[in-house]
């Protein structure tokens, strides 16, 4: 078995075990391959980081080509329909990185609900006790007072749902299969969550039908002042359509630990056209929710396993395109 690796290689030798493997691992770096080079691998498993594109051209000129295997959940970069049509595998670590991006998701909505930036602003301004005296006027909300909204119930956002019940909050989900029947949760048709939520948490992949989810029209639909938390994809919101919300009170806040396009660059419109006096009211993070020393040993304990199985002629797991 011929693996490539696409990934960093020393995050792979520091949490993988497949010394005993007897593979033939090929490493290739974690940057955007050269094609030729990588097609001339012949490699039967290509093992990618999350974001990294994989097109109909590699994957048509890789004969022996059995199994491409994302690193992370994210998969959207790889034409999943080309390898479906050659009968190769895609898949993903749905699950492996559940428990950490819940814990950044909740970071996220403490640090916009107790107006954490605001609060270290004022006191490295040397302005403590006006941002105390502040809040005698304007306290700072508890989660037991709050509604979440949870849009996908999913690994990662039933762990959230987990994680936020014993603070008291009243939780509430959308899930495009309905009404799952969770003790502690109230399941709510979309609109109505958007409505009638303080917090809004996306959880869901990136597709056709959930790319800019929230946009000009679906904010409207949400509660005036509501705080919007994203720890799935940038491309599940319209930029522009947020920062327009964030001024105009729509929107009580942003929590994102990712943005559209990766890299993030300054002229994305968080960064370029947020007023600085809004600053206070978004906490952003470079992309890192997933990234644990627990989920990195997940994650190449389950695609070992996964090309392990492959060799058996048996059928992986996590197969996110049909076959």
């Amino acid at each position: 078995m011929r693996i490539a690796l696409l990934i960093d290689r020393d995050n792979f030798e520091a949490y993988s075990n497949w010394e005993d493997s007897g593979w033939d691992i090929i490493h290739m770096g974690k940057d955007d391959p050269d094609r030729e080079r990588l097609v001339a691998t012949g490699a039967n498993v290509l093992v990618v980081d999350a974001m990294m594109k994989i097109a109909s051209d590699t994957i048509e000129n890789m004969p022996r080509l059995q199994l491409i295997h994302s690193q992370g959940v994210g998969y959207n970069a790889i034409d999943i329909e080309s390898a479906r049509k050659a009968g190769i595998y895609v898949c993903n670590n749905a699950g492996v990185n559940a428990q950490a991006v819940a814990e950044y998701a909740v970071l996220l909505i403490l640090a916009l609900l107790k107006r954490f930036r605001w609060g270290e602003d004022m006191v490295y301004a040397g302005r403590q006790m006006e941002a105390k005296t502040a809040c005698f006027k304007n306290p700072i909300p508890e989660l037991g007072s709050v509604k979440v909204g949870i849009v996908g119930f999913g690994a990662i956002g039933s762990t959230i749902a987990a994680l936020l019940r014993p603070f008291g909050c009243k939780i509430r989900y959308y899930t495009r299969s309905g009404d799952c029947g969770v003790e502690g949760c109230t399941y709510m048709p979309l609109e109505e969550l958007y409505a009638d939520s303080d917090i809004i948490s996306l959880n869901v992949p990136v597709t056709g039908e959930t790319a800019n989810m929230v946009n000009r029209q679906t904010l409207k639909q949400f509660k005036r002042g509501a705080v919007l938390i994203n720890t799935s994809r940038g491309e599940l919101m319209d930029h522009g359509a947020v920062v327009e919300a964030l001024i105009s009170g729509r929107l009580g806040g942003l929590g994102a630990d990712t943005l559209a396009p990766e890299p993030f660059l300054l002229d994305n419109p968080v960064l370029r056209d947020l007023p600085p006096e809004f600053r206070d009211r978004v906490a952003l993070s470079p992309h890192v929710a997933g990234i644990s020393e627990d989920c990195f040993i997940r994650v190449y304990s389950h695609i070992k396993s996964n090309i392990e199985a492959l060799a058996r002629s048996e059928r992986p797991d996590c197969i996110v395109n049909g076959l």
